[in-house]
């Protein structure tokens, strides 16, 4: 049968087709999967998968699960469509794009909110605080060029909440006409930034923590300010693991114990980070990023719904997306709902 995805479902036919045609294409009320592939993107956000591994929670995984190593959010995408990848831990926006392409799968759990800090040198800091949204055309008037911001691609998740900050919460004008952007992987905005190639930079921890404690850089915004609860990374499964419940209840119940683990052994959850993650994240930096404000892990998939609406509409104007992606279409609660009757 030829791949039929959700929206078209919605679109053109009643609630009791759909269910007919959904269960007929894609198993639903299978009973269970004897393995499973996990990908993860090693950075700090997807701190469950470190406990998890470490800790031996997919052990409790009524499956066998094989852990794979993605360098990037595209990468998982690409594997993820091609049928390689089950469940994934990475950001919201690629999630986004398999939505809008047709794949049937949802979000289980969330991972992490608020997770980045805008951060820039001495001279933007101070202009920020003095001029506001003025800081674009006051650092241009002063320098005779535009604030060059370092990002990861466009549509990835801190590209979204860059744009929100500047276009939503500073009225500045669109992002791409007020500064220079350019993009810049995550472990070498710290290398970029001190090199003087960028001014200012949207990033994650623990990488955030390394500029803030360097002499010349402060942070602009902290993105829970700009906005507040917006997920960064998810933990998302395809509808074959969805549809055996077992497989989808256990991966949420032990991805939940993790966020316990993290919260209630923050030390312990940097030292599996660290010794996972690797690309020079030591233990010691691991621990000191728990102390940010960007470090924020959560399993519970509600508090997230609003602003992946929100952040949904700007993924789209980028064109990564055709359209939003409804809340419904997105998100699979049914595992989630069930460990928390």
């Amino acid at each position: 049968m030829a791949p039929i995805t959700r929206r078209r479902l919605l679109q053109t036919a009643g609630a009791s087709t759909i269910a007919t045609i959904v269960s007929g294409c894609l198993g639903r009320g299978a009973s269970s999967l004897d393995s499973l592939t996990v990908a993860y993107v090693p950075i700090y956000p997807n701190m469950q998968h470190y406990v998890m591994e470490r800790e031996g929670y997919y052990d409790d995984v009524p499956a066998d699960v094989t852990v794979e190593r993605f360098s990037s959010g595209p990468s998982v995408v690409t594997a993820f469509a091609s049928g390689d990848v089950d469940v994934a831990l990475f950001g919201i926006t690629p999630a986004m794009v398999l939505a809008d392409r047709g794949t049937q799968a949802g979000v289980l759990a969330a991972n992490s909110r608020n997770g980045f800090r805008i951060m820039g040198t001495d001279e933007v800091v101070d202009l920020y605080e003095q001029e506001g949204a003025g800081v674009f055309e006051g650092f241009e008037e002063e320098n005779g060029r535009k604030i060059r911001f370092g990002t990861p691609p466009d549509g990835s998740v801190p590209d979204i909440v860059l744009r929100y900050w500047i276009q939503e919460a500073l009225d500045a004008g669109e992002m791409d006409t007020v500064i220079d952007k350019s993009t810049v992987p995550p472990a070498n905005a710290v290398q970029t930034i001190q090199s003087g190639d960028i001014d200012a930079t949207i990033i994650q921890e623990p990488f955030a923590t390394i500029i803030g404690r360097e002499d010349g850089y402060g942070e602009l915004a902290w993105s829970g300010n700009v906005l507040e609860n917006h997920p960064v990374t998810v933990l998302f499964a395809n509808q074959q693991v969805i549809d055996a419940s077992d497989i989808a209840q256990a991966l949420v119940e032990q991805h939940t114990a993790a966020t316990e683990f993290t919260a209630n052994s923050p030390d312990a959850a940097a030292s599996h980070a660290a010794s996972v993650i690797g690309s020079g994240v030591s233990e010691d930096l691991a621990e000191a990023a728990m102390e940010s404000q960007a470090s924020d892990f959560i399993s519970d998939p509600y508090t997230i719904t609003d602003q992946t609406a929100t952040m949904g509409e700007f993924v789209a104007n980028v064109g990564n997306i055709d359209e939003p992606v409804p809340t419904e279409e997105l998100f699979a609660f049914e595992p989630y709902d069930a460990i928390n009757a």
